[in-house]
């Protein structure tokens, strides 16, 4: 089950609420040199007594080789009823991983976001850091990371922020049988200069493998910032549940 991709068929989810992206997430597990990923285009219109267009796109790249990593990630989602957009989010990620050893590996990133449901018009995002592998298992994977980076932020509502931000991440993946996974991640990023100024971010799911290639899903996302924008609530957090068909 660990070595599988899933394609989600009905999930309940709220997930464009989340600040912080879980690259953690977008990491595909091969043994293989070479590239990997998936490319995905969503676009419908309906049209009775209002107007409603749909548009999701997804591009997820990944180049590895024996000591390096280069991953890619770009998405784009709308939700328009007429005139006004209910959900307007993008976000492209680079992200360079090099393995010093078995245990530590070097990483650097750039990103650019936007979200208009948190108010969010550009963030910009630069950073480079450690992670380290903490276990060897096939049945228990455990990661922890740390990165200094650089924010700069242009919000609907106020004007430009930039910060030095500390971003640190917990990730673990645990498969106690063939048909049970348990996956979580945890950033806590605080401001170098006011560390009562900081986000925190957990994103966690269960697959329960009900079949050849069905399993069930259960996802509990949490997101706490304590210096959001004007009107956004500091906690943000959703339950998800359904069904997933594994390629």
């Amino acid at each position: 089950m660990k070595q599988i991709l899933f394609l989600s068929l009905f999930i309940l989810s709220l997930s464009g609420f989340s600040q912080i992206l879980n690259m953690e997430s977008y990491r595909i597990k091969t043994d293989t040199i070479g590239w990997a990923g998936k490319l995905g285009l969503d676009v419908s219109i309906t049209k009775n007594t209002k107007s409603l267009t749909r548009i999701g796109t997804k591009i997820h790249l990944q180049y590895k080789t024996a000591k390096s990593l280069i991953l890619f990630l770009g998405q784009y989602n709308l939700l328009a009823s007429d005139a006004h957009n209910l959900i307007d989010k993008s976000v492209a990620h680079l992200r360079y991983n090099y393995k010093f050893t078995p245990v530590i590996s070097g990483e650097s990133f750039i990103q650019a976001q936007k979200n208009s449901i948190s108010k969010i018009d550009l963030r910009s995002l630069i950073g480079s850091g450690l992670r380290f592998k903490l276990s060897q298992s096939e049945t228990f994977r455990y990661y922890i990371g740390t990165t200094v980076m650089y924010e700069y932020e242009k919000t609907l509502i106020h004007d430009i922020e930039s910060y030095w931000r500390w971003s640190n991440y917990i990730s673990f993946s645990l498969f106690p049988n063939k048909t049970t996974s348990i996956i979580s991640t945890t950033y806590y990023q605080p401001v170098f200069s006011d560390f009562s100024n900081f986000r925190l971010s957990s994103q966690n799911a269960i697959y329960f493998k009900i079949g050849t290639h069905l399993a069930f899903k259960t996802g509990f996302n949490y997101n706490y910032d304590s210096h959001p924008v004007p009107s956004i609530p500091k906690t943000q957090y959703n339950l998800s549940t359904g069904l997933v068909y594994a390629l």
